[in-house]
């Protein structure tokens, strides 16, 4: 793509060097790194075969996990929309736009993990702490995408309803809204699939949900248990991820 070989080499040079720069600079323990080897295979060793033992426990964690999950998209779509549209800069004023746009980029610029140390120490251990770090992860994806699908719509139909006196919430129902509803299904659907995705990494951190049933295990060294947890969160958002993509197929 860089015409020049000079600077498209010496691009490539630069990032090689800084490459081997950084690796060399950061204060990697190759000894403790060369150690883990073998506390790894003792633990893989232990997880084989995995025990689904106490699968009250399981269940229950991962039924509390989908709980938190719907609850998060439910209230993350609900606040999505009206910032959304805040952040449309076809339809909103400057000042509004500008809000919204803060918002979502503040609702985007911290990993869902960060949120939930934050939520965790606010309202303590449990699935509220993760229920509300989600509803935080839902507004920045959705709103983010929901936004850009209002700035694309025909701008023919609402200009046809304020032609025929059409007031704000008419236009907004009968114009806009028909336009992005099968952008705002198909993207509430991606989230509740990713919110399921999310609440088992939050969970480790005292977020609630089957990532604390994990986080768990791993502290009583119930390696074997581990993995049956393991193996049933794979297994769940590989039937969530094919659910999803189907009815989004069907939908766009």
């Amino acid at each position: 793509m860089i015409a020049n070989p000079v600077l498209r080499y010496g691009l490539a040079a630069a990032v090689l060097v800084y490459a081997l720069w950084a690796v060399t600079s950061l204060p990697f323990d190759w000894q403790r790194a060369a150690e883990g080897l073998a506390r790894a295979q003792r633990i893989f060793a232990g997880s084989i075969p995995p025990s689904f033992e106490r699968s009250g426990l399981l269940i229950d964690g991962f039924l509390e996990s989908i709980k938190i999950a719907i609850l998060a998209t439910v209230g993350g779509v609900l606040l999505s929309i009206p910032i959304a549209f805040m952040a449309a800069k076809n339809l909103a004023p400057k000042p509004i736009y500008l809000l919204g746009r803060a918002i979502i980029i503040v609702a985007r610029s911290f990993h869902p993990v960060i949120v939930a140390i934050l939520f965790v120490k606010a309202v303590g251990f449990g699935p509220l702490a993760g229920v509300l770090t989600l509803i935080v992860y839902s507004v920045g994806f959705v709103a983010k995408m929901l936004a850009e699908r209002i700035e694309e719509i025909d701008w023919g139909q609402v200009e046809a309803m304020r032609s025929v006196g059409a007031g704000y919430l008419s236009t907004l129902f009968y114009a806009v809204f028909p336009q992005i509803m099968p952008r705002q299904i198909g993207l509430s659907i991606y989230q509740l699939d990713s919110n399921l995705r999310a609440s088992a990494v939050v969970g480790i951190v005292g977020a609630g949900g089957i990532g604390s049933t994990l986080a768990n295990a791993f502290g009583r060294y119930d390696y074997d248990f581990a993995l049956a947890i393991t193996m049933v969160i794979v297994g769940a958002i590989l039937v969530s991820e094919g659910i999803s993509g189907q009815i989004r197929k069907r939908i766009w």
